[in-house]
């Protein structure tokens, strides 16, 4: 779920511009680690800093480098708990957790955050976990819980989907797609822009939602039947979206882009002008929408482990759950938690999004990747 940090560089774009007019309402981007509450995002021995005399522990957080968490909050539970969180961003979610395996006879942290589903398999065979069963699991939904030893624990959700230009549409009296196999048909020739699964987080996800609907012996002949169809690849989100994306800059070509379920909302919580409707919204039939969830675990070898589990419980609060849609375009798990309006009014929030076994994607991942391109690319 890398693409929030590029939302946050327009949200910055954004502030710059209207500083004049007061300070903005929208939520604020990320504190630098010497701004933010949550500690310096450098790494540190995970031991307890806890001492007679009740001194204050530290309590050692890695995350992917998109997290961020409302100061406030952290603050809280801090003040609460008598602990100096200290996050230690790790690059993207495949990275931290290779960094958390290297690191596993002496580990960095206490907590991880951000393994997600296409790395959960990978990330319990390293017997990397203290298994933690949160009361707060008790108001997740089942559907989230992809480990039953909960050695890894749900904290929010998000789904890969086509985005599309609502204007385009309109105007050429054209009737949006309603499944995978309609993006092969002649109407739609060269109006999606995909991005490179060997270079991109939404790009895998998408094709990975290709392969669960047509399966590992129908995939590659729907990626064929795409290029003759004209969709145009790029290597990365931001040129998709930001460049060949009609819907976000208006100048390019391609009216669908792979891209998220928030980014409807986003468009509207990061419009330079107050907008009466998002430009852009989802399709979400069947299987057309990639589920991501990620996970936050207890690491062995924490020193911490009561302070690691009240944070654990903290991250699947509903304060918790609710900070997130606008500090990470995320989803929560948590049922009790509520959408912002924003989310409420403009997120499409697929009833049947694909999914595939942590376990196959971790065995064919590399295999899928390289059939891919030599069906499209080459």
């Amino acid at each position: 779920m890398q693409y929030r940090k590029w939302y946050y560089v327009v949200l910055l774009l954004a502030l710059a511009l209207s500083a004049c007019a007061g300070p903005a309402e929208t939520a604020a981007p990320p504190a630098t680690p010497d701004e933010s509450g949550a500690g310096a995002a450098t790494a540190a021995p995970a031991e307890s800093e806890a001492a007679s005399g009740g001194e204050m522990a530290t309590l050692n957080v890695m995350t992917h480098d998109s997290f961020a968490v409302s100061e406030d909050l952290i603050a809280g539970f801090e003040a609460q708990n008598n602990v100096k969180v200290n996050f230690i961003q790790a690059g993207d979610a495949g990275a931290a957790l290779n960094r958390a395996i290297l690191s596993k006879d002496s580990p960095l942290a206490d907590v991880i955050y951000g393994v997600d589903n296409t790395f959960l398999s990978r990330a319990l065979e390293a017997d990397l976990f203290v298994p933690y069963a949160s009361p707060a699991l008790e108001t997740i939904p089942d559907a989230f819980k992809l480990d039953p030893d909960n050695n890894l624990l749900p904290v929010d959700f998000g789904d890969v989907c086509i985005n599309y230009d609502k204007a385009y549409f309109a105007e050429h009296d054209l009737a949006l797609p309603q499944s995978l196999e309609d993006l092969t048909l002649p109407e739609y020739k060269g109006l999606l822009a995909v991005e490179s699964p060997a270079t991109s987080s939404p790009g895998l996800a998408f094709l990975m939602a290709t392969i669960a609907h047509f399966g590992e012996d129908g995939y590659l002949q729907f990626w064929q039947q795409m290029r003759d169809n004209d969709a145009v690849v790029v290597n990365d989100w931001e040129t998709a979206y930001y460049t060949n994306f009609s819907g976000s800059s208006g100048q390019g070509s391609q009216p669908m882009v792979v891209s998220y379920g928030s980014s409807p909302p986003a468009e509207v919580i990061y419009a330079s002008e107050p907008l009466d409707d998002a430009p852009t919204a989802s399709l979400v039939g069947p299987d057309m929408c990639y589920r991501q969830v990620e996970f936050v675990g207890i690491l062995k070898g924490t020193q911490n482990q009561a302070l690691a589990e009240k944070f654990v419980d903290f991250m699947l609060s509903v304060p918790f759950q609710e900070d997130m849609p606008l500090q990470m375009f995320v989803f929560p798990v948590q049922s009790d938690a509520q959408l912002p309006e924003a989310f409420d009014l403009y997120a499409q929030i697929p009833e049947q999004p694909a999914q595939l076994d942590p376990a196959q994607v971790a065995q064919n991942r590399d295999a899928w990747i390289e059939a891919w391109d030599e069906a499209v690319l080459r």
